[in-house]
């Protein structure tokens, strides 16, 4: 498996002599102090939570903590994958936590978000790559805080379109996976991923619920990218359905990860937002600091996506409480029923009535949570 010896950094494939290491006049970040920011620390540590923004050392976390909102990462802090860019640790992954779906939709309710991105290391130890964990996370996010966006930022899965599946059903508003290079770069840029695969990845996650999602990927731009390279990338998306994009800067984490071999310029990012939005793209967040959570809440989901995520939930819910009234009556009907004799001497005989008002008391409650929990989903719709 790639990269599982603990604090093992990525193995460097590009000339580190193409590095430019003096930041230019527009990389700038603002140092905190919002007081919402310490807030949100706060509750992130008092939730045992991981966020992406910490640990991919992400340049917006001042701002986005700063206005009450963050990208959780599920699954654990440790990485499969030891892709060149990222600064997120490979080492041998630690068992995933039962508990964290409830855990993070607790900080959605406590934040008050109306927007959440969820997103996971890659979990190549997992034979589902995470995508139980994902669902279960969706769900809990969606019973706390129902009409909250949810918006998922996921590995490839190894292409596995059952775990896939298991998203999906799910129902999220916005599926994002970044190809994050373009196509020649990849093989040097991501450990084993493929850029193939990535946009198959896409194009299945849409098919899968009838078009009814959003997608969206990222590109990393100062690899050493050619400009048709990024047409070709911006046209391959579209050509798989995408119809969000984001741009932004690649930043090296360490020495030890790839150089930066060219600092694209403001006025460059907002050129190539323009030529995507040309190319179809129904959404394009592009600039120096854009990362793929970025403002995440900016971009809508289409109005039939909605509608179409409401009606689904609805219907899964009126088929939840159907079944538990079904099972309702079934548990109510074997409580009530005479004992019935069997070929063991003294089957005949009928059980005491502490024993009958246990089994009927257990069976009413079991039916009235199947009820309540359908009734629950409903509230959803």
């Amino acid at each position: 498996m790639s990269g599982c010896g603990a604090n093992r950094g990525p193995r460097m494939l590009m000339d580190p002599g193409l590095h430019r290491d003096k930041k230019p006049d527009w990389i700038r970040v603002r140092l905190p102090n919002n007081p919402a920011f310490w807030s949100t620390k706060s509750l992130i540590t008092d939730l045992k939570l991981v966020t992406v923004c910490e640990e991919a050392q992400c340049p917006n976390r001042w701002e986005c903590w700063g206005q009450g909102t963050a990208t959780f990462m599920i699954a654990g802090e440790r990485c499969t994958r030891a892709c060149g860019f990222c600064a997120v640790k490979t080492a041998r992954p630690e068992a995933l936590e039962q508990d964290e779906p409830e855990r993070v939709a607790e900080a959605t309710k406590r934040m008050n978000l109306n927007h959440i991105v969820i997103t996971a290391v890659a979990r190549d130890d997992l034979k589902d790559g995470g995508a139980e964990h994902f669902q279960r996370t969706i769900e809990a996010v969606r019973i706390s805080n129902p009409k909250i966006i949810i918006e998922v930022l996921v590995p490839d899965f190894n292409d596995k379109d059952w775990a896939l599946e298991m998203v999906m059903e799910a129902r999220p508003h916005i599926f994002n996976h970044n190809i994050e290079t373009v196509e020649r770069l990849t093989p040097l840029v991501r450990s084993r991923a493929k850029y193939g695969r990535s946009l198959t990845v896409l194009k299945k996650a849409k098919d899968m619920v009838d078009g009814k999602v959003a997608t969206k990927s990222g590109l990393m731009l100062g690899l050493g990218e050619r400009e048709e390279e990024i047409f070709q990338a911006m046209d391959d998306l579209r050509e798989h359905g995408v119809t969000v994009l984001t741009m932004g800067q690649y930043l090296r984490p360490t020495a030890m990860h790839l150089p930066v071999v060219e600092y694209i310029t403001p006025e460059r990012f907002e050129e190539l937002r323009q030529i995507a939005l040309t190319k179809g793209f129904r959404h394009v967040a592009s600039g120096p600091l854009v990362r793929s959570s970025y403002h995440a809440a900016d971009f809508h989901p289409e109005d039939d996506v909605l509608e179409a995520i409401e009606s689904d939930l609805a219907e899964r819910a009126e088929s939840r409480v159907e079944q538990g009234e079904e099972v309702a009556q079934s548990v109510w009907h074997v409580a009530s029923a005479p004992p019935v004799g069997s070929s063991c001497q003294g089957a005949d005989f009928p059980p005491r009535e502490e024993v009958l008002g246990a089994v009927k008391s257990d069976s009413s409650d079991r039916a009235e949570s199947l009820v309540e929990k359908g009734e629950e989903f409903t509230s959803l719709a």
